[in-house]
């Protein structure tokens, strides 16, 4: 039986580890480990500076990581291999972000699994793994509903000079930025889609005006459009949502349902609380 073992939910910019032991959770917080960003030699420096003196490797058992670019199998070759240098003796399960959206609303259940944060996904899970997987386009070409399609939606309102003045006005306030400035980091810096989503704060901030409400509505019909609707599974079990544009606009995602008559399952901001539930159902 696995005693002590590590869960790790980990995006490009952030991962999060939470060591579980019969007595009690730890959480440590890392930069985030993407392998089309880092090398098998920078993750492990990368881990091992994370848990030097913090726990005793060997008594870890079992290492569940859930991440980012993990769809390309080589990349999950290069993470195992970093893991397994820091952690010899535990037991490794590599997974991507979808797998873990799946495993924490799902559990051992059918169900539809989406991610709606920076980026968003979505798959039919049996209840043991993903069997069915919407193309993911990315920020440029897809990526329906998330923050960076909201955020990219957010600055095409305020460039065109859609907004009536006085979100024009809130907009300058709060960004205080160019147009030159948003040009360069959507075209010339390394990570555009992140700086994108950062603009949804301006829809959250600002709820209730009807051109804010417009935008988050289009924005995730969208999504339900493009990936939702396309899955015949969607009308015969509940469609379950993992991320934080999820979480703060789950009032349009209920309403949404209603509208395709859909069942909604749980919505969760983060998804390592049901991940700890599942890893404890099935150790």
């Amino acid at each position: 039986m696995t005693k002590n073992y590590i869960i790790a939910d980990s995006g490009a910019t952030k991962c999060q580890w939470t060591i579980v032991s019969s007595k009690k959770k730890t959480t440590l917080t890392s930069a985030g480990i993407s392998p089309y960003f880092l090398s098998a030699a920078q993750i492990q420096a990368l881990v091992s500076k994370t848990f030097k003196n913090k726990i005793k490797i060997e008594s870890i058992d079992a290492v569940y990581f859930y991440g980012t670019g993990l769809s390309n199998p080589q990349n999950v070759v290069q993470l195992k291999k970093a893991l397994k240098a820091v952690f010899t003796k535990a037991k490794l399960d590599v997974q991507t972000d979808l797998v873990a959206a799946a495993r924490a609303t799902c559990q051992n259940t059918k169900g539809v699994a989406c991610i709606l944060g920076t980026g968003s996904n979505t798959g039919f899970y049996n209840g043991k793994k993903i069997t069915k997987n919407s193309p993911g386009l990315g920020y440029v070409l897809g990526d329906e509903g998330s923050g960076s399609y909201l955020g990219k939606k957010v600055i095409q309102y305020y460039l065109y000079k859609t907004f009536d003045e006085d979100l024009m006005s809130r907009f300058e306030k709060k960004f205080a930025t160019t147009k030159d400035d948003i040009l360069n980091n959507v075209y010339k810096e390394a990570t555009p889609n992140r700086y994108l989503a950062k603009f949804t704060e301006f829809l959250v901030e600002n709820r209730g005006h009807y051109m804010i409400e417009n935008i988050i509505e289009d924005g995730l019909n969208d999504f339900f459009f493009a990936h939702i609707n396309k899955m015949n599974e969607s009308w015969l079990y509940p469609i379950h949502f993992v991320g934080s544009v999820a979480y703060g606009f789950k009032d349009i995602l209920k309403q949404l349902a209603l509208s395709y008559e859909i069942e909604l399952g749980n919505i969760f901001k983060s998804p390592m609380q049901g991940l700890i539930t599942y890893h404890q159902k099935n150790k």
